[in-house]
């Protein structure tokens, strides 16, 4: 018998109840600096060492936080339905958690790529700075997805909602084009839940919502889906 196929769509709330920083709340990460100085590619060519030791800090951080109770629901969703996370977060907080499958929109932290050979990527640990390069000798960035640079998966995700028979969106205020358009590829008849204690409007979608936080809300809703995937 086959699977239903099971689609999450993530954001900045997923990982704020690990304790992780948004970029978005007023005392989160932008309060403390400017977009346009740490997140571009303009940033990155005029002062490298504050776009690197920014990231650094977040991959610093990342190692002190530890996934939240929603992070293992959704990933014990595996035994029951064939799961996949898009995510617009750059942590590997679904990852620690068991799930399998987590597409990462925007980039991972713990991952750099070469300024000079785009196809390089490569596993990093500890800190990136100025005069670490790629074999072919440019210097390492964060594989991050900077505002106004193009997002290189969102075909592929599209892709993988198209085909989704569930939808859950939590996390997220759906404000970050284009992944908020994302939701809009589920077919008519997918079921769509909404995770989130201030749950966006979907503009005329039909969903379920749950305004709880995502460590309370996904366990709740996991513990439903199990169920209705045995009957």
């Amino acid at each position: 018998m086959n699977r239903k196929k099971l689609v999450m769509l993530t954001g900045a709330g997923v990982s704020a109840d690990s304790g992780l920083e948004t970029f978005r709340a007023s005392d989160g990460l932008w309060a403390k600096h400017r977009i346009e100085d740490v997140c571009t590619p303009e940033a990155l060519q005029r002062n490298p060492e504050l776009v690197l030791g920014f990231y650094n800090a977040r991959r610093r951080q990342l190692k002190d936080v530890t996934p939240n109770e929603g992070h293992y629901a959704a990933a014990s969703l595996e035994s029951h339905y064939d799961v996949e996370i898009i995510t617009q977060n750059v942590d590997n907080l679904h990852e620690r958690a068991g799930s399998t499958k987590v597409l990462h929109l925007h980039g991972e932290l713990t991952k750099c790529r070469s300024m000079k050979d785009p196809s390089y990527v490569c596993e990093v640990d500890g800190d990136v700075v100025v005069g670490d390069l790629c074999p072919k000798g440019g210097q390492l960035r964060p594989h991050i997805v900077f505002f106004g640079e193009e997002v290189p998966l969102l075909s592929k995700a599209a892709g993988i909602i198209r085909q989704a028979d569930l939808v859950i969106v939590a996390g997220t205020s759906l404000a970050v084009y284009p992944a908020a358009g994302l939701v809009r590829h589920a077919p008519p008849a997918a079921e769509i839940y909404v995770l989130d204690p201030n749950a966006p409007h979907l503009g005329g979608i039909r969903a379920s919502y749950i305004r709880e936080r995502f460590s309370i809300a996904m366990p709740l809703l996991a513990q439903t889906l199990k169920k209705q995937a045995i009957l």
